[in-house]
């Protein structure tokens, strides 16, 4: 087995022909790697993952095992099919919020898709809306239009990344609210398995996704939440410029945090953490 890739959060290994993804216990914001760990995140994200990639078994994923990994990395690991990756973070849109809310306020639309007037921080939107992103390689990923991914990967596959995201997002936000909880956007990536579109890294985690209490929503604030937005708002309120090296994290806030991600994966899964 060969570390071939570090990632912020990811460690990626290859094994034979097939690889080992590793979810650490790093948490990243701003794209800055901050110094303190949470315990426990890179198997409760893992695991919250796998449940939903069973839950969408009806759309082609990249897993080939969620057992047989390396003894060390058992509960926090994956053995998965290489994909060619598409380059683009394919965005799905329920609510207003995040970078969504920032292009609302400057330009009335999100990614070209021009919004109605007047609309709040945490409001609905009259349907999921795709917008996606550049996938860079370093740096922050900047938002780009439907017609920009039509440009990059031709319409067909365009149309499919948009159709693909648009039913993952909307299936799973319907099953989150009736365990109360509001899926209001969430990022997924797609690569190619032979000539099969496929659904790759990870689905609907609180890491890829906002989670919010659906019983304590409230539109024209920000929502409380079950993700690492929490931590993205410590940081800020600390004066952080947003550029390496990032703030050592608290105590207090360590165990919040892994408090929430541990209520996401319980309201979701049915299941109790160990």
């Amino acid at each position: 087995m060969q570390h071939i890739h570090a990632g912020k959060v990811r460690d990626l290994y290859e094994d034979g022909d097939s690889l080992i993804l590793v979810a650490s216990d790093r948490v990243s914001v701003y794209d800055v790697v901050l110094p303190t760990p949470i315990p426990d995140k890179g198997a409760l994200l893992t695991q919250l993952s796998n449940w939903w990639f069973e839950y969408f078994s009806d759309v082609p994923n990249h897993i080939l095992s969620t057992t047989d990994v390396p003894a060390e990395f058992a509960g926090r690991a994956i053995r998965a099919k290489p994909l060619k990756m598409v380059q683009v973070e394919c965005i799905a849109r329920g609510y207003l919020s995040g970078s969504g809310l920032k292009e609302y306020q400057r330009t009335g639309s999100v990614s070209g898709i021009a919004l109605p007037p007047d609309l709040r921080e945490g409001d609905s939107l009259p349907e999921p809306i795709f917008t996606p992103t550049t996938k860079a390689a370093q740096g922050h990923d900047e938002p780009i239009t439907f017609e920009d991914v039509v440009a990059q990967e031709g319409r067909e596959v365009a149309e499919r990344l948009r159709e693909l995201t648009l039913d993952v997002y909307t299936r799973g936000a319907a099953y989150a609210a009736e365990r109360g909880v509001i899926i209001a956007d969430t990022k997924l990536e797609f690569g190619w398995d032979g000539d099969v579109l496929t659904l790759g890294d990870e689905v609907l985690t609180s890491d890829s996704s906002r989670y919010w209490p659906a019983d304590e929503w409230e539109p024209g604030r920000p929502q409380r939440s079950f993700d690492k937005q929490f931590v993205r708002d410590w940081a800020t309120s600390t004066g952080w410029d947003k550029e390496p090296p990032g703030p050592e994290i608290p105590a207090d806030i360590v165990a919040a945090t892994r408090r929430k991600y541990v209520e996401a994966y319980e309201r979701i899964t049915g299941r109790e953490w160990r």
